[in-house]
C-alpha cells in the first residue's frame, strides 16, 4: 500500500480518541463505523491507480516515434481504465513530457515529472535519452520501463530498471544473420559515432558477421547530425562490399541511401528499427532492396497485432503508425501486468512485478530475464514501391 496509508490510518486513530472522550459510545462507534468505511473507500481507490510519467520525442527529428508513443499509451490507458480493476493515470495531465530525443532535454523531462510523485516512468524512445534518465531512476529507488530504447546498457544500470524490446546484441546479431542468408559475404558498415544506439548496433552486427560468412571490408564514422556522406559511400563502393549496414535513425535514412544509390552501390543496404517511418516519397527506386529489422509488423495476422492496428487506424489515421506506438502500448500493459502480479500498485510492488514477467502483446510473447529484458522475435522489412512491407519474422531460438 502506498506511503499515504500510514498518515490516514494516524487521522483515524487521532479523530477514534477525540470522538471517545466528547460523546456518548453509540455515537461513537456510529462516527468511527462510517468514517473508517469512508477512508477505506477513498483508499481503496487512490490505492488501485498507478501514476506513470510518461517521456516521449514530441518534438524534433524523432517526433513521428513520439507522436506514435502517446497515441498508443492514450489508446492503452482509455482501455484498461474501462476495464476496471487497476486504472493509470498518465501524469502532466495526460501528456507526454517531450524530451525532444535529447538527452539533456530528457533529464530535465524526468525531474520535472518528479515533483508530481509517479510510481513508474515510461520512456523514452531512445538509448541517449533513457541511460541518463535511468541512472537518476535506480538512485532514487523509482522504477522506470523503457518501450524501445535497445543498448544493452540499460538495464544494467539496476534492478529498477525494465525494456519491453529486445537488445542491440540481438538485433545485430539477427541482421547479420539475415545478411548471411541472402547470400552476401562483403559488408560495408557506417555509423554515427555519437550515438549510443547506432554504436550498440555496429558493434553487435560486426561481431556476428563472421560466424555468419561475412568479412567487414569498410567501416565509416559519421555523426547523428550530419547530411553529407559522399566520402563514406564513395569507399563503400570502392572496398567491394554487396551489403551495407546504417544503424542510423529515420531522419537520416533518406539522405544515405539517395547518396549511396548515386554513388553507385546497388547492394542491399540495411539498418535497425530506427529505419522505421523513414520517408521514402520521391525515393521509391533507391529503397529497391532495403531493409531494417523491427519489433512487430502491421502486416502480422496475429488478433493482438490486427486489433492494434485497427484501433489506431481509426482513431489517429496510418501516418504515424509505427512499431515504437507499439512497444508503448505494451509497455503500458506490461505496468498493468505487474501491478496484478503483485497484487499492488506502489513502486517496489510494480519493480517485484515486473521481476521475471511473463507477457503477451502486440509485438510478441516473452519472459524478462534476469537483467529486464525480454527475448522475442524480430520481424525484418524491406521497402516495395516506398512501402514498407513484411519479409519474415525470426525467433530468438533461430
Amino acid at each position: 500500500m502506498k506511503k499515504k496509508m500510514v498518515g490516514i490510518l494516524l487521522c483515524l486513530s487521532l479523530t477514534t480518541a477525540l470522538l471517545a472522550g466528547c460523546g456518548s459510545t453509540e455515537t461513537t462507534e456510529s462516527t468511527e463505523t462510517m468514517t473508517e468505511t469512508k477512508e477505506t473507500t477513498e483508499v481503496g481507490e487512490e490505492d488501485n491507480v498507478i501514476k506513470i510519467g510518461l517521456i516521449a520525442p514530441v518534438t524534433g527529428g524523432y517526433a513521428v516515434y513520439g507522436e506514435a508513443g502517446q497515441n498508443s499509451v492514450l489508446m492503452a490507458v482509455e482501455e484498461i481504465n474501462a476495464m476496471g480493476g487497476v486504472q493509470i493515470e498518465i501524469l502532466n495531465n495526460g501528456k507526454a513530457v517531450d524530451d525532444a530525443g535529447d538527452s539533456k532535454q530528457a533529464v530535465n523531462a524526468y525531474n520535472s515529472l518528479s515533483a508530481e510523485n509517479p510510481e513508474i516512468y515510461c520512456g523514452s524512445f531512445s538509448s541517449s535519452c533513457s541511460i541518463p534518465m535511468a541512472e537518476l531512476a535506480q538512485a532514487e529507488g523509482k522504477v522506470l520501463i523503457s518501450p524501445t530504447a535497445t543498448n544493452f546498457k540499460l538495464t544494467l544500470v539496476g534492478d529498477y530498471i525494465f525494456r519491453a524490446c529486445f537488445i542491440d546484441p540481438y538485433q545485430g546479431k539477427m541482421a547479420a544473420k539475415f545478411a548471411g542468408e541472402q547470400g552476401y559475404t562483403k559488408a560495408a558498415v557506417i555509423y554515427a559515432k555519437d550515438d549510443d544506439y547506432s554504436n550498440g548496433l555496429k558493434d553487435a552486427f560486426v561481431e556476428n558477421a563472421e560466424a555468419n560468412g561475412i568479412e567487414i571490408v569498410y567501416t565509416g564514422e559519421c555523426t547523428s547530425k550530419d547530411t553529407d556522406y559522399t566520402a563514406q559511400v564513395s569507399q563503400a563502393v570502392a572496398s567491394g562490399a554487396d551489403f551495407l549496414f546504417y544503424p542510423c535513425f529515420l531522419d537520416t535514412v533518406p539522405l544515405l541511401v539517395q547518396q549511396a544509390r548515386d554513388a553507385g552501390f546497388e547492394g542491399a543496404i540495411m539498418g535497425g528499427d530506427g529505419w522505421d517511418g523513414s520517408n521514402t516519397t520521391g525515393l521509391e527506386a533507391q529503397f529497391e532492396n532495403t531493409y531494417f529489422t523491427n519489433h512487430y509488423s502491421s502486416e502480422d495476422t496475429a488478433e493482438e497485432v490486427q486489433a492494434y492496428v485497427t484501433k489506431y487506424t481509426e482513431k489517429y489515421g496510418t501516418e504515424s503508425l509505427n512499431a515504437i506506438g507499439a512497444c508503448y502500448y505494451d509497455a503500458i500493459y506490461m505496468i498493468k501486468a505487474a501491478a496484478e502480479k503483485s497484487g499492488a500498485t506502489d513502486t517496489e510492488a510494480l519493480k517485484a512485478g515486473m521481476t521475471g514477467l511473463t507477457f503477451s502483446g502486440v509485438t510478441g510473447t516473452f519472459t524478462l530475464d534476469s537483467n529486464g529484458d525480454p527475448e522475442k522475435n524480430i520481424v525484418i522489412n524491406t521497402f516495395k514501391n516506398g512501402v514498407v512491407s513484411w519479409v519474415t519474422t525470426l525467433t530468438p531460438e533461430e
